[in-house]
């Protein structure tokens, strides 16, 4: 299976799905990219779905999208599983530290496994591991490479702000 390619403000996503489900949304600069594509196998691309899931990406970049309504099927161990799943809890412009997501998963030990889980996650932006940071505060690894994670974070932040402000000038809020 060929991914189809997204060129995005923050860089280029490969994304692949399997009997509607998507199991690739991966920065092709990642270091895990390679061992993602031969994951996905040769089975027929859903490309209707990987439309779908594409126009919902670029609708997250326009600040139209806070959601995806996208059936992930991520590839990993049921550690990796259980990190991504609580991944997904973390909200729109929310951040938390590696240690915060251990705890989260009753781990409180397994800080370092946590991130090695993260920077596996074959489904960026819709699993938002770009939302883990250091426990200080500062931006940590990403498989997209740090200026994609800042101008994701800046993104979410921003247009926090606008859906905010618009509300409280009695205009409404951004959807």
């Amino acid at each position: 299976m060929k991914p189809y390619i997204l060129e995005t403000p923050a860089g280029t996503l490969a994304i692949a799905a399997r009997n509607r489900k998507l199991i690739l949304c991966d920065w092709v600069d990642s270091p895990h990219y390679p061992s993602h594509i031969r994951k996905i196998g040769s089975d027929e691309n859903n490309e209707e779905y990987v439309r779908l899931v594409a126009a919902q990406i670029l609708e997250y970049f326009s600040g139209n999208r806070k959601d995806f309504d996208i059936d992930a099927e991520p590839v990993g161990t049921p550690f990796q599983q259980r990190v991504w799943k609580e991944l997904s809890t973390i909200g729109y412009g929310e951040t938390v530290s590696y240690s915060d997501l251990a705890l989260r998963i009753g781990s409180p030990k397994a800080a370092r496994s946590v991130a090695g889980a993260i920077a596996r996650n074959p489904v960026s932006i819709i699993i938002p591991c770009h939302r883990v940071i250091g426990s200080d505060g500062s931006l940590t690894g990403y498989a997209g490479g740090i200026e994609a994670k800042r101008i994701l974070l800046t993104l979410e932040k921003s247009h926090l702000r606008l859906s905010k402000y618009y509300s409280l000038k009695g205009i409404g809020t951004i959807q």
